[in-house]
């Protein structure tokens, strides 16, 4: 910050007055801009042999620790995409409407975006916002209307837009659809969600986890799923199962999954050769803790990409 004094005479005292608090401001201005404006320099690193996902349940673990893994033949980041597990659709009885509702946990990591996602981004990496249902009744099975789809969505882009996040991820599980004298399932809410969505947020990623209601209503009105997500996974760990999400191709597909605490190091093994030789694009990983795993992950890489994986503390 500059200032230019005109004039004949100023006192020295004025002088540093005016210094002092010209220096003040700057230091709040950088301190504001470090908090709310921090911004990714993302520096994309691509690798062959497709992408790797990874789910966090940040109430227990780090969203970093998906950043400490990379392939040791070129470098490349283990984990294309990272997901905080998880937000939730919440209902306001009050109102009657779905409400985004972020726990103590997530909103630790999304208002130190400067340290818990920018980090990620600067390595290549996008961060998405996992949404999960909280036994309320609400879900995104049961808007009745575009509009109400549309309300919602635009509390997901606005968080996305806010905290600097690459996208949402769908996971519709636990709604317990009814309760709170919410509606049921029906065939328009989640191809209504997904498309307002979309409009709201064109660049942005979205995903989807194959599972519950919303699986089985991926069409309505002569539009599909398929037309506004970008990627879908297996949800049921340790198979092997294509998604059947009409409008994606092989490379936006995850037919395996496996969960780091629970899936044998064999059966990962089969699941990524099986990943490799049907030409799928996408493997999923999920509860990555801070436990060094380089070894379980490098079995995997080393068919995936050719490559085993470096741990970085």
């Amino acid at each position: 910050m500059k200032s230019t004094f005109h004039g004949t005479f100023l006192t020295s005292v004025l002088f540093i007055s005016l210094v002092i608090l010209l220096a003040t401001a700057c230091k709040k201005d950088n301190a504001l801009s470090s908090n709310t404006n921090v911004k990714a320099h993302t520096e994309t690193v691509t690798k062959s042999g497709g992408m790797s996902v990874c789910y966090v349940e940040v109430n227990s673990n780090s969203i970093l620790n998906t950043g400490k893994y990379t392939l040791t033949t070129g470098g490349q980041q283990l984990f294309d995409i990272a997901i905080i597990f998880a937000a939730n659709i919440n209902y306001n009885t009050s109102t009657g409407k779905a409400v985004l509702y972020n726990n103590p946990q997530v909103t630790s990591v999304l208002v130190n975006k400067a340290t818990q996602i920018v980090p990620l981004q600067n390595k290549g990496m996008k961060v998405l916002l996992s949404i999960l249902g909280n036994h309320q009744g609400a879900g995104f099975c049961n808007f009745t209307s575009r509009t109400s789809a549309h309300n919602f969505a635009k509390q997901l882009a606005d968080t996305v837009a806010y905290y600097g996040l690459d996208g949402i991820d769908f996971d519709d599980e636990y709604a317990d659809y009814g309760t709170n004298g919410t509606g049921q399932p029906n065939d328009s809410s989640f191809v209504f969600l997904l498309s307002e969505l979309r409009s709201l947020m064109p660049a942005k990623i979205i995903s989807f986890y194959y599972y519950g209601p919303a699986a089985s209503r991926l069409s309505y009105g002569g539009q599909k799923a398929g037309d506004f997500v970008n990627y879908s996974w297996n949800a049921i760990y340790g198979s092997y199962s294509v998604p059947n999400v009409a409008g994606l191709t092989k490379s936006q597909l995850a037919p395996a999954a496996v969960n780091l605490q629970a899936t044998s190091q064999s059966t990962a093994v089969s699941l990524a050769n099986s990943t490799k030789t049907n030409g799928y694009g996408v493997y999923l990983w999920y509860n990555l803790t801070s436990t060094d795993q380089h070894t379980y992950m490098s079995a995997v890489s080393n068919v995936l990409y050719g490559s085993g994986v470096t741990y970085t503390p």
